[in-house]
């Protein structure tokens, strides 16, 4: 069976299993309207479709506002590839007895395929909600988002790729409609800012970003010194300034970094971000207590941040607190399964606790986990500018 006709019959909700009672007088009519309707089932058990379609024809002309024979037949017009053909049936049905979401949602498409852009878009936001198969939902989705964006309406080409994220997270074209959509809508903010404020502090803000995202640190560490100099209450503004600065190999390029984490903590004490980053940098100076409070804030108002409750099992070891650290390790493996650092300090736990095989088992996932992300480095490697190093200011010479 051909892909084509294996989709259809998973689409269709064909109605051949009762025949609805037809409203024209006369047995004999209603004989003829179900011998029609049988023919048609016999001939789709066969896979037959194109037997199928002149019988649902026939029917339809007996019975043109039965909504199971005008709804099937335009689906199997659809899926036999005769578009135009399939469109008055379809619209027919949904006219008829509106929430058929599939229905509704194969109409949408063979209007936009047949270029009734207009009708098709109304179509498909009608039915995208009501559809529940998923993989016929993204389909209809992605059209959808497809036509939005092509309007300028990046909003709602945005609301509907953020529901297509939910339902099928790991789908490639979700993913690429998302990057594109989201990259389409941060490139028309980034106008807007730049008509209507071009020298605010929110548009050396963005500066920043894209400096970043073209490897200039240097230059987006200026641009947020700037941006903090206009407005040093900005919002994430600090905490984005440490986060660049924090990447430096330079000891006092770091040292500048806890600035701006503490910065960041003041303007907004509930950052759970920053109290981890600021928790984590206790611990690399081994004021190990002060880390632990610190991480133990993250996990209070994060419960969910994996790497939150993987810093505080790594304080809690070097603290000899090892119950307590298997579970943090365990919970954070559970919200985070491919984070290999937490298979590893887990597998290394197990080892200290004397359980081998659990110890076995989290090894190997690390080092699974651990191939796939040296893998995607390299890709990454690849397409992106690497970033050049932020240094400190050299002393001006006297």
């Amino acid at each position: 069976m051909s892909l084509t006709l294996r989709r259809f019959c998973s689409l269709a909700c064909l109605f051949l299993i009762a025949v609805v009672c037809l409203a024209q007088s006369g047995e004999n009519q209603q004989a003829i309207f179900a011998a029609h309707v049988q023919n048609a089932k016999e001939h789709l058990d066969e896979k037959r479709p194109d037997l199928a379609i002149p019988e649902l024809r026939a029917a339809a002309e007996i019975d043109p506002n039965n909504v199971e024979v005008r709804g099937n037949l335009g689906v199997l017009l659809y899926f036999q590839g005769r578009v135009p053909e399939a469109i008055p049936h379809l619209r027919a049905a949904v006219e008829r007895q509106p929430g058929l979401g599939k229905i509704q949602g194969l109409l949408g498409l063979a209007e936009v395929r047949t270029g009734d852009i207009g009708n098709g878009r109304k179509d498909l936001e009608a039915a995208f909600p009501l559809i529940e198969e998923q993989k016929f939902k993204v389909e209809v989705g992605l059209e959808l988002v497809s036509i939005e964006t092509q309007n300028g309406d990046l909003e709602e080409a945005s609301n509907v790729v953020t529901q297509l994220r939910k339902i099928a997270p790991d789908n490639p074209e979700v993913l690429y409609a998302a990057y594109r959509t989201y990259s389409d809508l941060s490139g028309e903010s980034m106008l807007a800012l730049s008509l209507v404020a071009p020298d605010s502090a929110q548009m050396h803000q963005i500066l920043a970003h894209e400096e970043t995202r073209q490897g200039n640190t240097n230059g987006a560490v200026a641009q947020y010194r700037q941006a903090i100099a206009m407005n040093p209450h900005l919002p994430g503004v600090h905490f984005e300034l440490a986060e660049l600065l924090h990447t430096s190999q330079d000891a006092a390029v770091r040292a500048e970094a806890e600035k701006e984490y503490l910065a960041a903590l003041k303007e907004n004490p509930q950052d759970e971000k920053v109290v981890f980053r600021l928790a984590e940098i206790d611990g690399q100076k081994g004021n190990l207590e002060q880390s632990m409070k610190g991480y133990l804030r993250a996990v209070e108002l994060q419960p969910s941040d994996a790497d939150a409750k993987l810093g505080l099992a790594k304080v809690l070891i070097e603290m000899k607190q090892t119950d307590k650290a298997l579970k943090l390790l365990k919970e954070a493996v559970r919200l985070e399964p491919t984070n290999a650092t937490a298979h590893y300090r887990l597998g290394t736990l197990y080892r200290q606790l004397g359980r081998a095989d659990d110890a076995k088992k989290e090894i190997e996932l690390y080092k699974k986990y651990k191939d796939m992300k040296d893998k995607l480095r390299a890709v990454y490697k690849e397409l992106q500018t690497q970033p050049n190093e932020i240094t400190a200011d050299e002393p001006e010479q006297k």
